[in-house]
């Protein structure tokens, strides 16, 4: 990932700058330009200044819009008839909803039958006709596929097609706007489509400016497949592992987004799920933003420390569309990994005034306790020995050891407990 030129076009295959610039006309008046925000907080951390690209604000929470309406807008009367179909557990399957709908073409959404609530909701409101099918996205694209060639219906992947990459690159076009300066763009990545589209319009607006910018691609830990794939000079299939950034959990890079994010893409960087769960917590506390774990990976890399200081850097928050009862789970999550929601167990002796001793303990030390478990049963117990465990609300590493230090120093061992 060393050669900063685009891409030659030997197929045609590859969109150029003024395919984007195109799109961008195309998708004008249906996506819109959202905000970009600063961050001090970031900026502090980086050593450079760090602008959030606020694409969780777009129409259907997220930048899927752009891409798949500059597809279906590229259809012929008589594909338009025929209708398009997709799969998808979210976002891509809203942005083909609401671009089907601008537009007038029929569109069927096939999606599995897990898929959390507000997202099928969001999609049916938009006016697309929402097939269960399967319990993944694989077996979701596999019934949208043998719709297609049954039907006639076109099918519109979520990222492996010009169309799409184009519309998706029209954010770079908006990066450069916003933010002329700006060194470094750092973009969560799954199957590729917005980094190839992003990186294509950077980089052609690069050359075009006479100055370097970098891209950066941030993937989460458990579904990494660029990596990988770099390393063998191919598209290769990885096995991913469960993580809270779903939206970006692909397990094959896309053939056209390859080569592209390959020659373009200056680095890719992986994040742990701590790491995003960290992130999406500082964008709710400090920039009050609703952002989805896949959008929020940009920040965890920062905050991870895996993006050096490489000058004015805009971070894409690609998206938005949280279910409630994920977002609950991630923000405790969040707060675990950030030392401000501890569990501790302490082995007492069974009798009166114990449980009130702890209490005080910690209530002297500033810190909340929000959950008591206090049992005489489990195994390691003895005879005359209860366990009391605790979940305890801190203000961050140094509170929380303070806590445990102020326990030890009354004659009680804690120990902490995983949550």
């Amino acid at each position: 990932m060393t050669d900063t030129t685009v891409p030659q076009q030997p197929t045609a295959a590859f969109p150029t700058l003024a395919d984007i610039e195109a799109a961008q006309q195309t998708i004008a008046g249906v996506a819109r330009v959202t905000p970009m925000e600063t961050s001090q907080f970031l900026a502090e951390l980086l050593g450079s200044p760090v602008h959030l690209k606020c694409e969780n604000l777009q129409r259907t929470g997220a930048y899927k819009v752009r891409g798949a309406y500059n597809r279906l807008a590229a259809l012929s009367p008589e594909q338009r008839a025929a209708g398009v179909v997709a799969a998808s557990a979210g976002n891509h399957a809203q942005g083909v909803a609401l671009a089907a709908r601008e537009l007038g073409i029929p569109a069927t959404i096939f999606t599995p039958v897990g898929v959390a609530l507000p997202k099928l909701q969001a999609t049916r409101h938009y006016g697309a006709e929402v097939v269960l099918r399967g319990h993944s996205v694989e077996e979701a694209l596999s019934a949208a596929k043998d719709f297609a060639a049954h039907t006639g219906a076109v099918f519109i992947p979520p990222f492996d097609h010009p169309d799409v990459i184009a519309g998706q690159g029209t954010l770079g076009l908006e990066i450069i706007d916003q933010v002329p300066d700006v060194d470094t763009v750092v973009v969560p990545i799954g199957g590729g489509g917005v980094i190839s589209g992003i990186a294509l319009a950077v980089k052609g607006m690069s050359e075009r400016l006479g100055r370097p910018i970098r891209v950066i691609g941030v993937q989460a830990e458990n579904a990494a497949a660029y990596p990988s794939s770099i390393t063998a000079g191919e598209p290769v299939t990885i096995t991913t592992k469960p993580t809270i950034s779903d939206g970006i959990a692909v397990a094959r890079p896309g053939d056209l987004n390859f080569p592209i994010i390959r020659d373009l893409v200056d680095e890719i960087v992986t994040v742990s799920d701590d790491d995003t769960a960290r992130a999406l917590l500082v964008l709710l506390e400090r920039a009050k933003l609703v952002v989805e774990a896949a959008g929020a990976v940009g920040v965890a890399a920062i905050m991870a420390g895996a993006v050096r200081d490489t000058g004015r850097t805009v971070v894409l928050l690609s998206g938005g569309n949280i279910d409630p009862l994920m977002m609950e789970r991630v923000i405790t999550r969040g707060l675990v990994a950030a030392s401000r929601y501890i569990g501790i167990r302490i082995m007492l002796p069974d009798r009166p005034g114990q449980l009130a001793r702890v209490a005080q303990v910690i209530s002297d030390a500033g810190a909340n306790v929000v959950e008591v478990l206090h049992t005489r049963h489990g195994q390691g117990l003895v005879i005359n020995e209860v366990a009391l465990d605790l979940s305890i609300e801190a203000r961050g590493p140094e509170h929380a050891q303070e806590v445990i230090q102020r326990l030890h120093e009354v004659g009680f061992r804690p120990e902490l407990l995983e949550h």
